[in-house]
């Protein structure tokens, strides 16, 4: 696998996560750069690790993970959608001021945006690959992309002010379904 195609590869797994990461930016009030750099550094370590573990799993797994990747992916990224836009509803003058991100969050938000990664990695399991440096590469350009999609989400979120917890929410929603609509082809079967 040469160069180009480790990138592109780390870029196109970079996607979801990079989304969401916009999607914070937005919703966190008061973001500081080390938590930028904390969610950044979730998202890129789930996403090298992922493709790992797929790797080590191999064939054997292999219908079963991609069999089921994408409900996974759904259920988490529409649950945490519908608790930001529920959020947005019942905001209150005192609520307004707070904003944070908890441990929990972070890491459902990780795994969800990564569950693709780990079939990827299953695939891998069959190309003569170097699968360390295909990891390291991931998470790096995983954590590039995340770094610039939470500070970009901040301006976006800075100009959209009161209504970036309903827009975020909404974006996972729209994430969840395009992973699953990836995988089933829901859409197309229905037109």
């Amino acid at each position: 696998m040469d160069l180009a195609v480790i990138l592109l590869t780390g870029l196109a797994l970079s996607m979801d996560a990079f989304t969401v990461s916009v999607s914070k930016g937005m919703t966190l009030k008061n973001l500081t750069t080390s938590l930028g750099i904390k969610i950044a550094l979730s998202f890129g370590i789930f996403q090298g690790i992922m493709p790992f573990l797929g790797w080590f799993l191999g064939v054997s797994f292999e219908k079963y993970i991609v069999a089921i990747d994408h409900w996974i992916a759904l259920i988490l990224l529409t649950y945490l959608g519908f608790n930001m836009i529920k959020g947005f509803f019942e905001k209150d003058e005192v609520e307004e001021n707070k904003s944070y991100l908890t441990n929990k969050e972070l890491f459902i938000l990780s795994i969800a945006t990564s569950i693709d990664a780990l079939a990827v990695g299953v695939s891998f399991a069959f190309t003569d690959v170097n699968i360390y440096y295909i990891c390291i590469s991931i998470t790096v350009i995983t954590f590039i992309m995340c770094l610039i999609g939470v500070f970009l989400g901040k301006k976006i979120g800075n100009v959209l002010s009161s209504y970036a917890e309903l827009l975020g929410g909404v974006i996972l929603i729209l994430i969840g379904l395009n992973i699953f609509n990836e995988h089933t082809h829901f859409i197309s079967n229905i037109f």
